[in-house]
C-alpha cells in the first residue's frame, strides 16, 4: 500500500477537506502537491484530464462510495463529470491522487483501503 498522496486539491475551512488532513497526518501519509480549491478552480476539462490519468475511482456520495476500475469498464463522460464535479461546476474537494487511483470525498475505510 502506498503511504504517498501525489496530488491534493483541498479547500480551507471545509469540514471534510479538515478530516481527509487528520487522516493523512494521522497515519503519516505525506502529500507531494497540495492545489488550493478556493485559489484554483478545476472544472470539466481539468477534472477528465485527471481521469485520464488514473484507473481506478472512488468517489463518496453521501455515505455511499462509488468504484469504478476504469481499465475495465470506463462510463461516458458525464456519468464521471457527475461523480466528481461538485454543485457549483467544480472539482469536489477534497481530492487526493495517488498512483493510478482518484479518490474525491472522504471515506475512512476507502483511505484505509488505498492507504493500508
Amino acid at each position: 500500500m502506498t503511504q504517498k498522496v501525489d496530488w491534493s486539491y483541498h479547500r480551507n475551512g471545509c469540514n471534510t477537506c479538515g478530516k481527509t488532513a487528520d487522516y493523512l497526518e494521522q497515519h503519516q501519509v505525506s502529500i507531494d502537491t497540495q492545489v488550493n480549491a478556493k485559489k484554483t478552480i478545476l472544472a470539466h476539462p481539468e477534472a477528465l484530464g485527471l481521469l485520464s490519468q488514473v484507473d481506478e475511482l472512488y468517489a463518496t456520495k453521501g455515505t455511499k462510495v462509488i468504484h469504478v476500475n476504469l481499465k475495465q469498464e470506463r462510463p461516458d463522460d458525464e456519468t464521471l463529470l457527475n461523480l466528481v464535479i461538485g454543485p457549483s461546476g467544480k472539482l469536489r474537494a477534497p481530492t487526493l491522487k495517488t498512483g493510478r487511483t482518484l479518490i474525491v470525498g472522504f471515506d475512512e475505510a476507502t483511505y484505509q483501503h488505498v492507504f493500508g
